[in-house]
This record gives structure tokens, sequence and C-alpha cells, in this order.
């Protein structure tokens, strides 16, 4: 199984993701991570799909989500041209006196992580990182009970300022 990560510009319309979902689901292909959010123009939603699959899936999941009305483009993120971020928040259970050492721990360059909220037995931490980052973080936390996990899936962009898309409505008849 290999892993792709589309970047999806869409009009921003009601229902448009649940139409995106909805092919995924139709065509039984898999959504490992999925986020959405509006762009720097107010009619225009970026959605982040991580899809797994063979070739041949990834491909069709391509060319089928490009044929839907409210798309208006679709492009792999490959690794090594884009910037992949996650955010997790992580509720652990801890006693006080184990607190210093969970805190050492986010504060590392390594994790660049945030206590967030402490209370009388646990604390949540908040770490924005490479979804492999994270990973790492929570097998170092795995020693402590960790009580709730919170990831939003990962957001990317393709690195420089070449071929960045804004779709022109006018011309797509929008």
């Amino acid at each position: 199984m290999k892993k792709k990560t589309f970047q999806i510009l869409v009009e921003n319309t009601s229902g448009v993701l649940s139409r995106i979902s909805g092919l995924f689901a139709r065509r039984g292909y898999n959504i490992e991570s999925i986020t959405a959010g509006v762009t720097a123009n107010p009619r225009v939603t970026r959605i982040t799909i991580v899809a797994t699959g063979d070739d041949e899936i990834l491909e069709q999941i391509e060319k089928q989500v490009s044929k839907l009305v409210d798309v208006c483009n679709i492009v792999e993120l490959k690794p090594d041209l884009s910037v992949y971020r996650e955010l997790a928040l992580i509720k652990i259970e801890c006693k006080p006196e184990e607190r210093p050492n969970i805190i050492s721990i986010t504060d590392t360059d390594a994790f660049k992580a945030n206590v967030v909220d402490v209370s009388q037995n646990g604390l949540i931490i908040e770490m924005t990182a490479t979804s492999a980052k994270i990973d790492s973080f929570l097998e170092l936390m795995s020693n402590y009970k960790i009580l709730e996990i919170a990831r939003t899936g990962i957001a990317g962009l393709r690195r420089g300022t070449d071929d960045i898309f804004w779709p022109d409505f006018d011309k797509l008849g929008m």
C-alpha cells in the first residue's frame, strides 16, 4: 500500500466536503487523514487528503475527485517538495512529582511541544509537527498513561512560490 497526499482547492459551497468524502465512500477508497479550511480567498476552501492504495487506486482518486463540480484544482503534495504539519492534543495522567520530567521532554528542541493545561492529576500537551514526530513523541510518552489524544490530520502546502493556482471563477462559470 502506498500513501499520497492531495491538495484540493474547491469552491467554498455547502456540502462540498460531503460530496468529496462521499466519492471516497462510494468507491471504497480509504481516507487516512482529511483537513479543510478556507483560504485567503473566502470563496475557496483548501482540502488536504491523505489516501492509501496501490498506484491504480491513487490515480483513480485523483481523476475522480478532479471531475467533481466544485473542484477547481487537485495536486499531489510530494513529501520532498512540500511542508506538512499536524496538530495533536495529548492528555496525560501524571502525579505532581512526574510533571517536571514530562515538561522537560516537551521543552526539548526535538519536540517543541507546549503544556496548555495542568490539572491535579494530569497535563494536556499541544504539539504541532510532522505526523512522524508526533508518533515519536507518543512513543516516548508511552511510559505514562495517555488518557486522550486528538489529532487534526495533516495540512500541507507545496514549497516555493511557483505553480500557485488560484481559480478564476469567471472563467470557470462559478
